[in-house]
């Protein structure tokens, strides 16, 4: 019985490991941000003392894990979040640099999904994993492999004409009836 179990978990294809250079970028950000805003500027003082405290422990908060059937991402500190997407929802994922996120060596992923998220908004974003590039193909050949074993098997030639034959009477008669209506409307 933990036979079947253990081979219906879904199994660890990769940990993502994200990029020191994250924390730095996370940290300017923020202070940017708060400098731009009149509400911010009065925190500015605190967030230069304390922020990087914060930085170093929302970063040692992240996790992300691909598995054969989903993408598992976890962050924060005082708000926890916790998304489990599963591999064969996932529509897009969009590998992006800004100029900002370019000067610091980073970029981020945009995970989308089916009909999930608003037109436009991403579902996941997941900034400053080491090797996006080669972690976006693991997800997408990951995701791949799912859909491909969900889809239903190619019909031979000589099953699809055996049910081509089963459907001519009724698509006869589809016509026929079409017909009559026809003439009663025209």
């Amino acid at each position: 019985m933990s036979n079947i179990k253990n081979s219906r978990r879904a199994q660890r294809i990769t940990e993502a490991k994200f990029d020191p250079r994250l924390k730095t970028y996370t940290f300017w950000g923020t202070t940017i941000s708060m400098v731009i805003t009149i509400v911010g500027i009065v925190i500015v003082p605190f967030w230069l003392i304390f922020g990087k405290i914060y930085v170093n422990r929302y970063f040692d908060n992240l996790f992300c894990e691909l598995t054969t059937r989903a993408l598992h991402f976890k962050k924060g500190i005082w708000f926890h979040t916790e998304r489990t997407i599963p591999l064969d929802k996932i529509q897009d994922l969009t590998f992006k640099e800004g100029p900002m996120l370019r000067y610091f060596g980073l970029s981020y992923l945009k995970i989308e999904t089916a009909g999930q998220s608003v037109q436009g908004m991403a579902d996941m974003t997941l900034t400053g994993i080491m090797n996006a590039r080669n972690f976006r193909e693991m997800v997408l050949d990951q995701r791949d492999l799912i859909t491909d074993k969900q889809s239903p098997s190619i019909v031979s030639v000589s099953e699809r004409k055996d049910s081509d034959h089963e459907l001519l009477p009724l698509l006869l008669e589809i016509h026929e009836t079409l017909k009559k209506i026809e003439q009663k409307t025209g």
